[in-house]
């Protein structure tokens, strides 16, 4: 491909990128704006035009879909030998090249999980966690590794930061240290110490460092606002003293400081390279001027923003719905997606994006219920799923027995249903969720995908469509299943629809309830502005007043939007604000009998441990037990639902005086201290409790 030709169709600014083709380059990359595209273009151009060899440049990004992208849009641009991978997958190859060479013996094996070792190093430390306790702890070692924290340090670095860890800073301190000692003895490496590894072997060897600097003397890498600084180790031992490096991202989609993650980097870039060329990329190809303009109008605010310029022509004006309930957010976003799908929407470019997983429950019910076919994402590998790889196995085979000639000359259409008719799939989807249901929309999206490769490569046959699969797989680059998507606002980081749902836009939910200081609220707003821009053309955002039907009305429209959605200058309804003294202390509930860090949900419920002897006003448990099942039988809810038993044990044990440490007890939020508090501070003086909270309709 002729050089010149790789800067046609590229704006101003996308051309000034492509033009730079030595570093240092920085590229600040508004959402929608076509940043692949511009670095894709240096790449290929500085590639074409000789002032890079194709050998020695590695492009680096964080998501294997990612980095099978870069690679393809590099091979259509004339530069196939780029290498283009994650961190972990750059690093590993270097390690296990040359481990023997250097190092000797069997190299460590990665391990993609820590849970097996973590239970390990929990039970020589004598601690009891389960799977919850268990992926927190894991959380907190990973985001300790990245920052390079070290055990005897965790406590005060903790200290020292925002986190809030869901468990005891001194027994994750010790869980980390045991988890480590497991870890050397059994020759594992994960994730981070991978990274770390590799670092300090190119520091420690000259004869490594040199052959990886002579290979590689360029470096692109992309969303460099989600570096941390195990990363930025790593590539500085790559970089060496070059100036050779190219950086693209966004500030304004920060939205992973939690894994140690930050901008200071991407924003710093000019600091470190006083020299670095800088180029900003505003203009937003994506989304119609309706939704830019909802996006921007959110980080109006916001320090160092990009404004975007919406390219697109007009489009129907973003959807404010405020609802009772969950359940009635959960069908409206069910109803509206169907009326999508009857006037020509494809399922499959149309999304629900929520805070927090736990939410995607009603909104499965209600899509379930509705008919309306959709697919969760964050689930299971779609290549690793069981119906998927007995269907490649099956079109490999077909592809090698024959394909065409054993099939009659059909087209690669009609070839690859009639194998996937051999493991089940047929032209009607099944009733229901569950299973059999999932198998079908599965094979359906292999199905869907030889269509889009027929349309594209009408010479295509079965071995062309197996090696797409093929590579695909290696890239965990799933084809879009036929459904509307599912995910939570930071697995939708990098995807884009024709239709996007925001549900569950209340305050409490969106900020989330725990973030407390101005950073973290700020960061749920980046959040926001994450999910607003995934949208093309149609966008809906929506919240609920109340949790559940039956529920006071206490939640009000995300404080982010207030003064932006119609009529929002007056909250609908206003938000509610927690009292300050029911606001709990932070950091680990202690033991109230032995002093310990409590980690077991029931045992913070019970504020002792289990183990602990503690006195129990036997005659008061009996009464709250009674007067418990009245009020489940007038609610018509289960007795749980009013107060789970460990709450009444803790009730009776504590035998609380008062509205304040009635609050301090587990189970007992805001929303049950005002139902409630009456009736159970009475039981507590040894009075009769007034009338039973009757919920409103």
């Amino acid at each position: 491909m002729d050089a010149r030709r790789v800067l046609e169709g590229l704006d101003p600014e996308q051309r000034a990128v492509a033009e730079a083709v030595r570093g240092p380059v920085c590229v600040l990359a508004g959402a929608g704006t076509g940043k692949t595209r511009a670095i894709t273009h240096r790449i290929a151009y500085a590639v074409l035009t000789g002032a890079l060899q194709p050998q020695n440049v590695l492009a680096v990004t964080f998501t294997a879909r990612a980095a099978g992208e870069l690679r393809g849009r590099l091979r259509a641009l004339g530069a196939p030998g780029v290498q283009a991978r994650t961190f972990h997958a750059a690093a590993y190859k270097q390690l296990l090249y040359f481990w023997p060479r250097l190092v000797g013996g069997e190299p460590p094996r990665l391990i993609e999980s820590k849970f097996a070792l973590l239970g390990d190093a929990a039970r020589a430390c004598g601690l009891s966690l389960g799977r919850t306790e268990l992926r927190e702890a894991a959380g907190e070692i990973e985001w300790a590794k990245v920052t390079q924290t070290r055990p005897e340090d965790y406590p005060a670095a903790v200290a020292k930061s925002v986190r809030r860890p869901g468990g005891d800073v001194v027994d994750i301190a010790r869980l980390y240290v045991m988890y480590e000692e497991l870890r050397r003895e059994r020759n594992l490496l994960d994730f981070e110490g991978m990274l770390e590894l590799t670092a300090a072997m190119l520091a420690e060897f000259p004869e490594m460092q040199r052959e990886v600097r002579g290979q590689y003397r360029a470096f692109v890498v992309d969303e460099y606002q989600d570096v941390n600084p195990l990363q930025k180790l790593l590539l500085a031992q790559w970089l060496g003293d070059r100036r050779e490096l190219c950086v693209v991202g966004d500030p304004s989609q920060t939205i992973y400081s939690f894994t140690g993650a930050t901008p200071d980097y991407l924003l710093g870039f000019t600091r470190e390279f006083p020299e670095a060329v800088v180029v900003k990329l505003v203009r937003d190809y994506r989304s119609t001027p309706q939704v830019v303009g909802l996006a921007n109008e959110v980080l109006k605010d916001a320090p160092g923003r990009l404004e975007l310029l919406a390219q697109r022509p007009a489009g129907p004006v973003p959807v404010f719905t405020g609802h009772d309930n969950e359940l009635d957010e959960a069908q409206d976003v069910a109803r509206r997606a169907a009326k999508l799908v009857e006037a020509g929407v494809p399922a499959r470019e149309i999304a629900v994006l929520f805070r927090i997983n736990a939410q995607s429950e009603a909104f499965e019910q209600a899509f379930a219920d509705a008919g309306v076919p959709y697919v969760l994402r964050g689930a299971e590998r779609f290549f690793e799923r069981p119906a998927v790889r007995e269907a490649v196995v099956r079109l490999r085979g077909a592809a090698r027995s024959g394909g065409d000639a054993e099939l009659d000359g059909l087209g690669l259409i009609r070839q690859v249903r009639a194998v996937l008719a051999g493991c089940g799939f047929t032209d009607r989807p099944p009733e229901g969720r569950g299973p059999v249901r999932e198998k079908w929309e599965s094979l359906a999206a292999l199905a869907q995908l030889a269509e889009d490769m027929a349309i594209a490569e009408p010479e295509a046959g079965l071995a062309r469509f197996v090696a797409e699969l093929e590579e695909r797989a290696a890239a965990q680059h799933a084809p879009p299943l036929e459904g509307v998507t599912l995910a939570s606002l930071h697995a939708a980081k990098g995807l884009e629809w024709d239709a996007v749902f925001l549900a569950g836009l209340a305050d409490g939910t969106l900020p989330i309830v725990y973030a407390e200081t101005p950073e973290q609220v700020e960061e749920e707003r980046r959040l926001l502005y994450v999910g607003i821009t995934r949208a093309r053309e149609h966008l809906f955002l929506s919240w609920a007043a109340a949790r559940s039907p039956g529920q006071r009305a206490t939640r009000g429209i995300s404080r982010f939007l207030d003064g932006v959605a119609p009529g929002s200058a007056t909250p609908l309804p206003p938000r509610m604000e927690r009292p300050a003294k029911l606001v709990r202390a932070r950091g680990p509930q202690p033991c109230r009998v032995c002093g310990r860090s409590l980690l077991r949900a029931v045992e913070k419920k019970l504020g002792r441990c289990e183990t602990c002897p503690a006195e129990v006003d036997e005659a008061l448990l009996e009464a709250l037990k009674e007067w418990r099942a009245d009020a489940a039988e007038v609610q018509r809810v289960p007795a749980y639902v009013v107060f789970t038993d460990a709450t009444l044990q803790a009730i009776a044990e504590r035998k609380p005086a008062n509205r304040a440490e009635l609050a301090a007890i587990g189970g007992v939020g805001a929303v049950k201290l005002e139902r409630y508090e009456g009736a159970v501070l009475a039981l507590c003086r040894g009075e009769t409790p007034g009338e039973i909270y009757v919920a409103p309709p």
